[in-house]
């Protein structure tokens, strides 16, 4: 294969990977300051606007995007290392994101230096799915771990109807591994654990993209894999329209006939993200595997910018919290809301109070100019990166 089919396939996974990471930004950014965020739920159909409801449902890409995406980067960097350095690598990187998401990330949300709630999120299923994966390779094919990564996501939602006796140790480990929506979980000293990401239905994506990953080796038939992934792109995103227009297996929350055809609309694609169902998996894994074949041999200016961001997900991940609730905090305090009333233990996110914000039209003007504030940083880290290789602790970022 040649030196340009290689930098193809590299690029169509950062292209990918780079939108996806663009489009997450829009639902942080909302959450800081749209005036709704708090008062409201942008995915309800009968509350909702079209234009609301799609800038939130547009954001549900990204998440299982990523995780699906990380699999097949896991496979990837796994190559050129024996079974036992791969596994090794990937509990170590598992390991380092679930301490990320404790201390960085959900300082990041919160701005509290109490730590009064730890926030679970895509960095917590991430790199626990990371762990669980770690075991997987040492003693199991790729093709096998696909076949555990699908199981996972076509059978988790047979467990969504079991009712265990609430908080015991079943419940918990019930919610936590399979079907938490959102639970939080004191565990002393006026502490609370939020777990918003259960482990197993995302770490069934990341193992669906480790046994996709056979399909970007270097040697592999770029017209075979393009095939094959609008082939089964089209068939998950068939089965998507299949299964929930007959409202059958594969969410709990079924779709229904609303006052407004058009809300009727929004109810039908207003599927369940906590935890990711059957539905929120096809509705968005589909779509994606067909945007990875058409972006296979695509390099143009469009792909070259947002590739940028691709390249360098963790990265850009980490610093775009930390610069979006900064600005938030700015934005409150320059409102005239008082540092007492910015800091107020009750809020949610301090710097964030429940009343603050702006209309819709702005948060994506907000959105847009923290996107191209973060070009250069990713790009530059991209750069070092490059020029560093042999620095061992840069494969961790």
């Amino acid at each position: 294969m040649s030196q340009i089919e290689s930098r193809s396939r590299i690029t169509s996974i950062d292209t990918v990977r780079g939108i996806i990471m663009i489009i997450m930004a829009l639902d942080h950014v909302r959450d800081f300051f749209h005036i709704e965020a708090f008062t409201g739920n942008p995915v309800d159909p009968v509350t909702s606007t079209p234009i609301l409801f799609f800038t939130r449902w547009i954001t549900h890409y990204c998440a299982p995007s990523f995780l699906l995406l990380s699999g097949i980067s896991a496979y990837l960097s796994g190559r050129k290392k024996t079974l036992a350095e791969a596994g090794n690598f990937l509990a170590k990187r598992g390991l380092w994101l679930v301490f990320v998401e404790v201390v960085f990330v959900t300082f990041a949300l919160s701005f509290d230096i109490t730590y009064k709630v730890f926030f679970l999120q895509v960095i917590w299923a991430l790199g626990m799915s990371m762990l669980i994966l770690s075991l997987l390779v040492r003693f199991i094919p790729a093709k096998g771990i696909l076949a555990i990564g699908l199981v996972l996501i076509f059978g988790h939602n047979l467990l969504d109807d079991i009712s265990l006796s609430p908080n015991s140790p079943a419940d918990v480990l019930m919610n936590v591994f399979f079907t938490a929506a959102g639970k939080f979980y004191p565990i002393g000293g006026g502490k609370t654990v939020a777990v918003l990401y259960v482990i197993l239905p995302w770490t069934g994506l990341m193992l669906a993209g480790y046994g996709l990953g056979s399909l970007f080796h270097k040697d592999y038939d770029p017209a075979r894999r393009k095939k094959i992934l609008l082939s089964v792109g089209m068939a998950g995103t068939a089965m998507f329209f299949l299964l929930r227009g007959i409202n059958g297996y594969g969410d709990p929350a079924p779709w229904s006939v609303q006052s407004e055809s058009w809300r009727t609309v929004l109810s039908f694609f207003n599927v369940s993200k906590y935890p990711p169902s059957l539905m929120f998996t096809l509705m968005t894994q589909g779509p994606l595997l067909i945007l990875l074949a058409f972006t296979d041999h695509a390099e143009n200016r469009i792909t070259k910018f947002v590739s940028v961001y691709g390249r360098v997900p963790f990265f850009y991940f980490i610093i775009h919290f930390y610069l979006i609730h900064t600005l938030s905090a700015l934005a409150v305090l320059a409102s005239g809301y008082t540092w007492r009333q910015a800091t107020d233990p009750k809020l949610f996110f301090q710097f964030r109070p429940f009343d603050f914000g702006f209309a819709l039209g702005y948060v994506y003007l907000i959105w847009l100019g923290i996107v191209l504030i973060l070009y250069l940083p990713c790009k530059w880290f991209w750069k070092y990166k490059m020029h560093n290789k042999k620095k061992w602790w840069l494969s961790y970022l």
